[in-house]
């Protein structure tokens, strides 16, 4: 089906029609070679909440965004290539059903589905995909995945020292190495993650303590001395990096998801995972 419609016209309309709905703040999408295989709403499981997402997996990229008016305009556009992912399926639990885990590199994230049959589909279709990308490009699959965030609202308590209690002027932070929701005591540690970001990154100090030491053995082993990097990042260790308390982008980008309506059932709705005919 992908070789049929590569190059089609009905397959540039398509992906046009995507890029229109993103507007200016979108990325171009169309390649020689690209194809649109389906679309869908998914629930992405965000720091504060859980939210609404339109989906388009092509051949060779994943692309989502927020919804602002259903198949006429979406923001916030976010595109993962293909190679980099990973699917994970979760167990189901009576308060979560249908979900899979998205893993890549950089980020990862939970989304679920209206029902274990499209779950399915939508797993098998990207799997699929990942396995030609990786065919086409040569590369090995990828096997270091950044955690996934836990939501703000699964512990009311850091996660690391379990004695401060968060309130509206205790704030929550997370630690970009575990994901794990944690106190500004427990994460005044900043620790460079070159595949996460170019600037140190707020750690826990679980996380501090095992990557600090995996730093020194990897310097005691090239013969570089103990000082290289870590000597540079003691110094700086609780100097807050650019950005690092500002929520995630999902966060930002969900302050105007009063579009969805709030009284909205999401998982009795019919919006379901939809492939184009060939």
């Amino acid at each position: 089906m992908v070789d049929h419609l590569a190059n089609t016209e009905i397959n540039s309309q398509r992906i046009a029609a995507v890029e229109s709905c993103f507007g200016a703040s979108g990325q171009p999408l169309a390649l020689p070679g690209r194809v649109l295989l389906g679309e869908g709403v998914l629930t992405k499981e965000c720091r504060k909440k859980a939210k609404p997402r339109i989906f388009f997996l092509f051949n060779d990229i994943l692309v989502y965004g927020s919804i602002v008016l259903s198949k006429r305009k979406y923001r916030s556009q976010h595109v993962i290539p293909l190679e980099e992912v990973t699917t994970e399926p979760l167990p189901e639990t009576l308060q979560a059903k249908n979900r899979w885990m998205i893993k890549t590199s950089k980020k990862s994230f939970v989304v679920s589905a209206a029902s274990l049959t499209e779950r399915q589909e939508w797993i098998s279709h990207i799997e699929e995909c990942v396995r030609r990308q990786l065919l086409a490009t040569g590369r090995q699959p990828t096997t270091e995945h950044a955690a996934p965030w836990i939501p703000d609202k699964a512990t009311d308590i850091c996660m690391r020292c379990t004695q401060t209690r968060f309130s509206a002027l205790t704030r929550r932070h997370h630690c970009r190495q575990c994901g794990f929701v944690v106190c500004a005591e427990c994460s005044r540690e900043r620790f460079l993650l070159p595949r996460l970001s170019p600037k140190p990154l707020r750690v826990c100090t679980l996380c501090y303590r095992q990557l600090a030491a995996q730093k020194r053995k990897e310097e005691e082993e090239q013969g570089s001395g103990p000082q290289g990097q870590l000597g540079c990042l003691a110094g700086a260790a609780f100097a807050a990096s650019s950005g690092d308390d500002e929520d995630s982008d999902e966060d930002r980008e969900g302050s105007g998801d009063g579009d969805w309506p709030g009284h909205v059932e999401f998982y009795t709705s019919n919006v379901s995972w939809s492939s184009f005919p060939s």
